[in-house]
């Protein structure tokens, strides 16, 4: 099959959906991958930049023309009296008032709030993990795990608010601004929704079940319209240790292991080999599952916090299903309804969606977010050309006793519900975004190399997936608008990434590679923008990690150009742009991890002494001017 045509005049890339991956019997798999556009071209914004070199390097680059700037690390200061960074003397008490660790998700929200501002703003980062090894100053002794090391890296995940504005061209951080706060592993937030208050998530602390301390493993999120941020719990799971009583209603094996508690991990704590992640529960003992057999169940939500209000209690919005979160896309339907697109980061996750009951009224403001309490969770089935929304509502079809007692139950073992009804395991669903201009959904898919050829499917064709995918749904148009409430909509595969001698699929020959496609944005212009967390960096023939832009439409789509490359060791997350399209956020997270030995000087300081610190980097055009022209 040809994947592009030098005159792009029958090119697969721009036609309407007319083939399928056709999968043949027992182990001899012949797979035509389509790469099909749902809609005939239209034509778009074209990208101005050229791809820059692929190289693995210790430094970040950006495609010429243009300056990126560290805007904020690690350690640096956030609320009024906030110390210095020092890593060798930083505590959980200094920890807790300066930015927090891996930054992922990044959100910007203009000031004042309702206003368009691209100059003056909030940025809402959430902090994925903490591991005292990468914290550590290079050439450091790495100490025996502590009750300090614990409180410590339970201060620096979570999430941060920073005030930001830009002046004379150049960004900064407002200095004890009244909005900067920390969200991390002990702050107190409430449970909302069906599974609030009831027996399965009440612990000896809180007996009511309805609130939560803390939130960790955050990756990606969202931002509603009514001003909030949802933020992800994605791997919780590996922060328990211990067993579970016998007898105990937590203790079925399958509810464990679908929910994301791993058993050989319980059995490698049990042999005195227990993960970095899982100390927590050595010192904390709400983490440890054998005095708290429900902790865990009130972990893995979507979590709402207004970062315009910091004396506001952050929501665990448990409608929205408990599983290994990622992303969190809103959009407000033809209807009014909200419909949330939630990705669920695993090797045989689903993709989600939400649909509240009721409909968004812009003059109630944030008395919106109550809409998230109430309305039906999905889960996605993949057929050859379409998708169907299975409801995950107790008492239709097999969900029900003896599997489900509740609603509740539905929502807090949601990845069993949704294998349940027969929805489609998919190759890692990370981040989901849609386009501003055509309202179509697209799917970061990032690897699963557990996929064997008797695994395939139409959606997920490539059997020990390395590379990931992008795939590209479009909701049916009623009444001249998309309806992202209907049951069924059309899909195809926007790209395989990858090298093209090993499978990878784009739009032009000239195409940058890339492999782990993980977060999702579209600039105003509705260019999209692929940030990556491959393995490919430490291969032979590495792939780096960063930034990617393609167009969506016209002789240029899934045509992907390279624009900016993190250090070594580093993945790119959470690209963000202000409202004007004229600043791109990014997120570099652990730069240098795996690497041994550590540098001497590490990014982004470059100083001797000073560990690799996790960034947010502003990203402006030379001049002035739209990001990708």
């Amino acid at each position: 099959m040809h994947w592009h045509d030098e005159d792009g005049a029958t090119s697969p890339i721009r036609s309407l959906i007319t083939r399928r991956l056709l999968l043949q019997s027992a182990g001899a798999v012949a797979a035509m991958a389509a790469v099909a556009p749902a809609v005939a071209a239209k034509g778009g914004a074209a990208l101005d930049f050229k791809s820059i070199a692929q190289d693995i390097i210790p430094d970040h680059r950006v495609a010429d023309g243009y300056d990126a700037e560290v805007l904020v690390r690690w350690g640096d200061g956030l609320a009024k009296g906030a110390p210095a960074f020092e890593a060798v003397k930083l505590t959980a008490a200094e920890q807790e008032r300066q930015f927090g660790f891996n930054c992922d998700f990044v959100g910007y929200f203009p000031l004042p709030k309702g206003s368009a501002r691209s100059d003056h703003g909030l940025l809402f980062v959430n902090h994925e993990y903490a591991t005292h090894v990468e914290m550590l100053p290079p050439g450091a002794a790495v100490p025996p795990p502590s009750a300090e090391q614990a409180a410590l890296e339970q201060a620096a995940v979570g999430a941060s608010v920073v005030e930001i504005k830009r002046e004379g061209g150049q960004w900064r951080v407002v200095p004890d601004s009244a909005y900067a706060r920390r969200l991390t592993a002990r702050t107190p937030i409430d449970l909302a929704g069906p599974v609030a208050g009831v027996e399965r998530v009440r612990t000896k602390a809180d007996s009511e079940g309805r609130h939560v301390l803390g939130t960790f493993g955050n990756c990606a999120g969202g931002k509603t319209p009514w001003g909030t941020a949802l933020t992800a719990e994605e791997n919780f799971q590996g922060y328990f240790v211990g067993a579970i009583p016998d007898g105990h209603r937590e203790t079925d094996a399958l509810l464990l292991a679908q929910a994301g508690l791993n058993k050989l991990e319980v059995e490698a704590q049990a042999a005195g080999a227990p993960s970095q992640r899982a100390i927590w529960g050595q010192f904390d003992t709400r983490f440890d599952v054998s005095i708290e057999p429900r902790e865990a169940n009130r972990f893995g939500w979507m979590v709402e916090v207004d970062p315009y209000d910091p004396a506001s209690t952050p929501v665990k919005r448990t409608a929205l299903g408990r599983f290994r979160h990622e992303a969190a896309n809103v959009v407000v339907n033809r209807d009014g309804r909200v419909v949330v697109y939630l990705g669920e980061d695993r090797a045989w996750g689903f993709v989600f969606r939400f649909v509240s009951k009721g409909r968004f009224d812009p003059a109630k403001g944030v008395a919106n977010c109550q809409l998230l309490d109430e309305g039906t969770l999905y889960a996605a089935r993949f057929d050859e050309t379409s998708v169907t929304w299975l409801p995950l509502v107790f008492g239709q079809g097999v969900l029900k006793a003896p599997d489900f007692a509740s609603q509740a139950d539905v929502l807090i073992d949601a990845h069993r519900a949704a294998q349940a009804v027969g929805a489609t395991p998919m190759d890692r669903p990370e981040d989901i975004d849609t386009s501003p201009v055509s309202g179509h959904v697209f799917v970061n898919l990032t690897r699963n190399n557990d996929r064997k050829p008797f695994h395939l499917d139409a959606a997920n064709p490539r059997a020990e997936n390395e590379d990931g995918h992008v795939l590209e749904l479009v909701p049916p148009a009623k009444g001249g608008k998309l309806d992202h409430a209907a049951d069924v909509f059309q899909w195809s595969v926007f790209l395989l990434a990858g090298p093209v001698a090993e499978g990878g699929k784009y739009g032009s020959a000239d195409s940058a590679v890339l492999s782990g496609p993980d977060n999702l944005a579209f600039d105003p212009k509705g260019r999209l923008w692929i940030a990556t967390d491959n393995r490919r960096w430490a291969f032979a023939k590495p792939i780096p990690n960063g930034l990617f832009a393609c167009e969506v439409e016209g002789p240029r789509r899934a045509a992907t150009r390279f624009f900016f490359n993190v250090p070594a060791g580093a993945e790119m997350c959470g690209p963000e742009f202000t409202p004007d399209g004229e600043t791109l956020f990014v997120a570099v997270q652990h730069p240098c991890e795996d690497l041994r030995p550590k540098p001497a000087k590490s990014w982004p300081d470059f100083i001797e002494g000073v560990p690799a610190r996790p960034s947010i980097v502003a990203v402006t055009r030379k001049g002035g001017g739209p990001i990708g022209g």
